[in-house]
């Protein structure tokens, strides 16, 4: 049995990170390691920092915000010192690997220089109807604008996102930077 200290914390905004957060846990039990999946909030970041201080691994995830990870997540990065650290995370926008890269390298670029950084994952997820009336509102000013019909037509392709097929390949992307088999 493995006998690491695994830390499973996310900042999940609608519910996509969440889902993922609790099939890297499932996916773990598997192989017969407990991790607790904790939610890091901003009310509460100290149970946060709580769930990282005794573990040696830490698997952190996120929802985009602007291009990189949440503000509740960049505020726990200096926390990350000395430990190991997957990362991952889901976002509406893109859907592109180039993208899913940049983001998780501008995160890997914030943990701290002793952090040992064992990979990251994401995967598109689906967006809030908000979203998509401002997207129609901006349409409905700039009638035929194809940058914003295109905003459109990836939150239609992002609503189905995380499916099966996401979760399991950021499992499959977690297992193997933790070197499980």
């Amino acid at each position: 049995m493995d006998k690491r200290n695994v830390a499973l914390l996310y900042n999940s905004r609608g519910g996509n990170t969440k889902m993922v957060a609790e099939a890297l846990r499932d996916a773990l039990a598997q192989h017969g390691i407990e991790a607790e999946a904790c939610e890091i909030t901003a009310a509460d970041l100290d149970g946060a920092r709580s769930a990282i201080k005794p573990a040696d691994v830490v698997l952190l995830g996120f929802w985009c915000d602007k291009g990189t990870c949440s503000e509740e997540v960049s505020e726990l990065l200096p926390e990350l010192s000395g430990k190991q650290v997957f990362v991952f995370g889901t976002a509406g926008f893109g859907g592109a690997p180039e993208y899913f890269e940049r983001i998780l390298a501008g995160v890997k670029a914030k943990l701290p220089e002793d952090a040992a950084y064992l990979g990251g994952a994401m995967c598109q997820g689906k967006m809030g109807p908000a979203i998509r009336k401002r997207y129609e509102a901006m349409l409905a000013e700039k009638p035929g604008d194809q940058r914003v019909q295109a905003m459109i037509d990836n939150f239609d392709a992002a609503a189905s996102h995380p499916d099966a097929s996401d979760v399991q390949k950021i499992a499959d992307a977690m297992l193997a930077a933790l070197d499980i088999r």
